[in-house]
Formats: structure tokens, C-alpha cells, sequence
């Protein structure tokens, strides 16, 4: 990742048997180590999502897996919740590379 773009490798991936990430795609596989200590929540999501999931709060591990169906259009979105308020900060997946 650089500043607030991703780029790298994905390849393609058989998926898992249900669920949201069922199915043959590439995935991203994020652990979120940067949270601000004032932070009391974090969603994460891409937009648009393929799937039509919603953003999804982080639990302890701060790990989450992403499926790429549009590296052009999609970008993932962070939302940190905090002191009142929430920091969106959205990063484009466009350099990333579909082996």
C-alpha cells in the first residue's frame, strides 16, 4: 500500500463453499494494524460491493478478507469511530494486478 492506493498481486483464488466470499475470485486479505488508540469502532467494506454486503465492524483480530470483482470501480472504505466522530478514508484498489 502506498498512501491510499493498494497495488500487488492477487490471484485467482477457489473461494470457500458459502457465504458471502463463495465461489472462484481474488481476494485481499487485510489485517488493520494502524488504528488510532481514540478509535471505540471500525467498519470496513468495499464500495460497491459486488455481493451487496454492508461495511462491517472489526472485531479484536482486525482482520478482514476481501473479494475483488472490479478493481477499477471498487475502492475499500474505512470508517473510524471516535470522539464523537467518524474519519472515512477511502482507498483505491486500481493497482492491484488479476493473475
Amino acid at each position: 500500500m502506498n498512501g491510499t492506493s493498494f497495488s500487488g498481486t492477487l490471484k485467482k483464488f477457489e473461494g470457500w463453499d458459502s457465504g458471502t466470499l463463495a465461489g472462484e475470485g481474488y481476494f485481499l486479505a487485510i489485517t488493520f494494524d494502524d488504528i488510532p488508540e481514540s478509535a471505540t469502532a471500525v467498519k470496513v467494506g468495499l464500495v460497491p460491493s459486488a455481493s451487496g454486503m454492508a461495511m462491517q465492524e472489526l472485531d479484536e483480530d482486525k482482520d478482514a478478507v476481501f473479494k475483488i470483482a472490479d478493481k477499477k470501480r471498487q475502492q475499500l472504505r474505512v470508517d473510524v469511530i471516535g470522539d464523537g466522530k467518524v474519519t472515512t478514508t477511502m482507498y483505491s484498489l486500481s493497482g492491484l494486478t488479476l493473475e
